[in-house]
């Protein structure tokens, strides 16, 4: 068993793989064994590794998976004690490894944690993914150290301190195989977005840690299958962050936030209409509670068992709205947020 993988699920990358997977090999593989599995990508990508990057194990899918069960069907092939789940288009940085894996070592109670992660075009500002570490407000809308909805700090070391956080990013983390494969992995019925902060949610409920640790930092591009702006994107991430509050909020506040979230998602919805004439996303919108209200049956099971099995009774949640703190008290950093403060070394 190897004591790293670093695993990179990749569906017609070519371009991002000949860019940086350079760097993955350069700064890691000392470290680590370089994985990457296949989409059923349909451009050059697999000659290409082939060809440029031979000591890269590819696996090979038939067909396109999508991000959560491609890696669900992907580590079930790759013995290991850490995970490295990164994204193609990620450009690590000398020593990246080494902080993320000695904090792993030395602190078995975490079972993920991610390095700071920052803007590929501008090296200076976080990026949006995942900045210095990320959270959910009472509603269940996402946010970082260093970026609150549109607003993304630039990188003053502001958040360089090692901290407790409620979700590491999906474009690169690591986490403990025994963790990962202990609740399940990914939802794969998310296919895409939030997967990451629901799998983080599962592994709190079990008692376990998540951190961010800004020793280490790497570059993201970021937008590269689904751009910003992309009705599916749209659709995704709000039909996934539902069926995600659905399954692991405690059963005291969901009928509240559920209620809530009603109300906000259609004036969401009719704002895009309204004041942006934006009809891809207020379609999108209406389809993911649709289709939310369609398979919320099918997740009843789920969430009794994950509520019955759960050993952490903490809410995980940041206990106010970040709707109402961003736009209506105008605190657009999370420094200006009334938090309750993450856990630092």
């Amino acid at each position: 068993m190897d004591k790293i993988a670093i695993v990179i699920l990749n569906w017609n990358g070519r371009r991002m793989l000949e860019q940086y997977m350079p760097s993955v090999l350069m700064y890691s593989k000392g470290d680590a064994t370089v994985i990457v599995a296949d989409n059923a990508s349909t451009d050059d990508s697999l000659d290409l590794l082939e060809k440029q990057f031979p000591e890269v194990r590819i696996i090979r899918f038939d067909e396109n998976w999508g991000f959560a069960e491609g890696y669900n069907k992907a580590l079930t092939e790759v013995k290991a004690e850490y995970y490295v789940i990164m994204n193609s288009d990620i450009e690590v940085t000398q020593h990246w490894l080494t902080p993320l894996i000695e904090f792993m070592d030395n602190h078995p109670e975490v079972a993920a944690c991610q390095p700071k992660l920052l803007s590929m075009a501008n090296k200076e500002k976080f990026e949006y993914a995942g900045a210095s570490g990320g959270f959910i407000d009472r509603l269940g809308y996402p946010f970082c150290r260093g970026r609150v909805f549109e607003t993304v700090e630039n990188d003053n070391g502001q958040y360089d301190t090692k901290a407790e956080v409620m979700w590491a990013t999906g474009a690169c983390f690591v986490i403990r195989s025994s963790d990962f494969h202990a609740v399940g992995g990914f939802d794969e019925r998310f296919f895409a977005h939030s997967e990451e902060i629901d799998l983080c949610w599962r592994l709190r409920l079990q008692g376990r840690k998540i951190y961010c640790i800004p020793d280490s930092h790497v570059y993201h591009v970021g937008g590269g299958t689904l751009p910003k702006g992309n009705p599916m994107k749209t659709y995704l991430n709000f039909r996934n962050n539902l069926t995600m509050l659905y399954k692991n909020l405690p059963e005291k506040d969901l009928e509240h936030v559920m209620r809530w979230r009603w109300l906000l998602d259609y004036l969401a919805a009719f704002q895009t209409l309204i004041c942006n004439g934006n009809v891809g996303d207020f379609r999108a919108i209406y389809r993911a509670r649709r289709d939310f209200k369609r398979w919320k049956k099918e997740y009843a099971p789920v969430r009794q068992q994950l509520q019955a099995a759960k050993t952490n009774h903490e809410d995980v949640r940041q206990p106010f709205s970040i709707l109402w703190q961003y736009y209506f008290r105008q605190r657009r950093t999370y420094s200006a947020l009334p938090l309750q403060a993450p856990k630092s070394e």
